[in-house]
């Protein structure tokens, strides 16, 4: 990556913030700053991605509330799940907890409603297309855009 951004803009990185996922251990995140010192990279800091998240929405979203506020960020990814709670006061964004689960993502949930709609459409239609490759890829999709039109709909304060 660094090479191609360079090649990209035409200038020279030399430090890099880099976010990895919540559930990273610290073995992990040396992993990922040596990694970076390999590719000539100076790694100044290491955030979880949740706090990234969190960071972008404090910028973001400037309230006229003052006062601590309590955020969770929730970060689903393909195949695994971040949460992480943080206070933000007077533009300071203090982590309380973050934790993450490397077996648990949109896949999952991908795979919970299409179970769900296939046992649903045997129940009322007395079939069963669990065998059916052609009627699960298009239900696969079905549930895909029903769940991303879900997670786009945004009700924010």
């Amino acid at each position: 990556m660094k090479e191609n951004f360079e090649a990209f803009s035409g200038q020279i990185i030399k430090n890099a913030v880099v976010l990895v996922p919540a559930y990273f251990n610290d073995s992990q995140r040396q992993a990922t700053k040596d990694d970076g010192a390999i590719v000539g990279l100076n790694v100044m800091q290491i955030i979880n991605e949740p706090t990234a998240i969190a960071i972008a929405y404090g910028l973001n979203n400037k309230t006229s509330r003052t006062g601590e506020k309590n955020v969770l960020i929730f970060d689903l990814g393909g195949g695994t799940f971040d949460v992480s709670l943080l206070t933000i006061e007077e533009g300071i964004f203090e982590v309380k907890a973050t934790t993450g689960d490397t077996h648990l993502g949109r896949e999952d949930f991908d795979n919970k409603l299409v179970s769900h709609f296939v046992m649903e459409f045997k129940r009322k239609q007395k079939k069963d297309i669990s065998g059916n490759a052609k009627a699960l890829r298009r239900l696969r999709k079905a549930c895909e855009r029903s769940k991303r039109r879900f997670l786009n709909y945004s009700d924010h304060d």
